[in-house]
């Protein structure tokens, strides 16, 4: 087993990786900005090493900071958590090649991954389904451009093939408006990935987000863990998921899975990833892998009873994975809100101090957080500030644990998200399930 890690990370992942490291007997390491001196993680660390001042290119993106901190307190491996470095390459190369484990996929298979274009392609040979698209568009052709818009039909979407996070997405509803729309998406992606690459597929009007969850380990074993449904969204940034995902019959889930799990053994996955999909009208659409672990990563927990974040651990140790497929049951429901520091009407930030915090309880109910009283929010990251999960034997009472959990939580001192999960908890067609991921925005009239 790994002696000492690194996290490199903040707020409720950072605390939920030490406690994983923890009970296996791992020393940890908490790297920090000064914004984050009194994060919980960093007080419960054994070690602590502070990597710069509070913007996050200067502390949490600081490759050499962060290697620099493995170096100094003796540690062996580094993980990366989920946003931040989780998923650059260049990191997970750099990590490798100083000596220390990254605890993720191997670089090469995060670049391949990363690139929406290639990803795609991969999954094509691979036999995963993808949505009718065009590969890498020329920006020395638009009638090229033009004619394959036509083939694959209005209305369509452009992407960047370096995109993610909702960013580098433009829709098209028509071929006058289509060279316009490919120059601002190539302008948009090359200022914010640094890669101009886009390319276009069929747009689906009425999708859900269907995730599936899959582990694997070095000596080619790999399993998928169920789904999840991600659908309730805004501005393309997840609010509430729930596994398994409602209306998806265990036949289908099983043909899906399985075609991610040869997927993960062709191209040699190693550790946690997600397969994520755009399922409308029976039919399941690939639209990228995260290689990573997820936010939502609890729900699936709660339902199968494994610790992802240890499978996680174990693996990069040199471990093979602790079950087979043939182990995993799902068991029951599970709901997660994200709680977010922010105005519950006009979604801005909310920083501040904690001034009160009570927890809600109960049978099935897990809060993920690093928030406590007296904790100041600081402006400068995701305005996340926890995860309330409710789990039961079934949907209706997930949902109603859920809605008894939202109504006994008290934080005070700053504005939270709360007012809305406790609506759309109640919400009928939520209730009904199967909402697509436009209707939170309709709901809102944001859209």
């Amino acid at each position: 087993m790994l002696e000492k890690v690194v996290i490199a990370n903040r707020g409720e992942i950072a605390l939920r990786i030490l406690r994983a490291c923890h009970e296996l007997g791992i020393r940890t390491v908490a790297v920090f900005s000064e914004a984050d001196r009194e994060q919980k993680h960093v007080l419960l660390a054994d070690e602590a090493v502070c990597i710069g001042p509070a913007a996050s290119a200067d502390s949490y993106l600081n490759i050499p900071a962060v290697i620099s901190a493995a170096e100094v307190t003796d540690a062996v491996a580094i993980h990366p958590g989920y946003g931040f470095l989780a998923e650059n390459a260049d990191f997970a190369e750099r990590v490798e090649q100083s000596g220390f484990v990254f605890i993720g996929p191997r670089a090469e298979t995060i670049r391949l991954m990363g690139n929406k274009i290639t990803a795609i392609e991969t999954m094509q040979k691979t036999g995963v389904p993808c949505i009718r698209g065009s590969g890498r568009l020329s920006e020395d052709n638009p009638e090229d451009t033009a004619r394959i818009a036509r083939d694959i039909g209005y209305p369509l979407i452009i992407k960047a093939a370096a995109g993610g996070g909702g960013r580098g997405m433009r829709i098209v509803h028509s071929e006058a408006a289509l060279k316009n729309a490919v120059s601002l998406t190539r302008s948009e992606a090359a200022a914010a990935f640094g890669d101009d690459a886009i390319y276009m597929e069929k747009f689906l009007e009425h999708p859900r987000h269907i995730e599936i969850q899959v582990l694997a380990d070095e000596k080619g074993n790999a399993v998928y863990l169920g789904d999840r449904d991600c659908s309730m969204q805004r501005r393309h940034q997840k609010i509430i998921e729930e596994a398994p995902a409602p209306g998806i019959s265990e036949k289908l889930r099983k043909t899906i899975g399985e075609l991610c799990v040869n997927a993960c053994r062709e191209i040699g996955y190693r550790g946690a990833g997600t397969f994520e999909f755009l399922f409308e009208k029976g039919e399941f659409y690939f639209i990228e892998m995260n290689t990573r672990i997820q936010v939502e990563h609890t729900v699936t927990e709660m339902i199968t009873g494994i610790d992802i974040v240890r499978e996680q651990l174990q693996v990069a140790s040199g471990s093979e994975l602790s079950f087979r497929q043939k182990d995993i049951t799902i068991n029951g429901h599970a709901i997660e809100c994200r709680i977010n520091a922010e105005d519950p009407e006009t979604f801005m930030p909310s920083p501040g101090v904690i001034e009160h915090y009570h927890p809600p309880g109960g049978p099935g109910i897990r809060v993920d957080t690093h928030m406590y009283q007296g904790y100041r929010v600081p402006p400068y990251y995701d305005s996340m500030i926890g995860k309330l999960i409710a789990h039961a034997e079934n949907r209706e009472m997930a949902l109603r644990r859920m809605s008894m959990a939202l109504s006994e939580i008290i934080i005070e001192g700053i504005k939270t998200n709360i007012p809305l999960h406790q609506r759309l908890v109640k919400d009928a067609a939520f209730k009904a399930g199967g909402t697509d991921v436009h209707y939170l925005e309709n709901k809102l009239g944001t859209k």
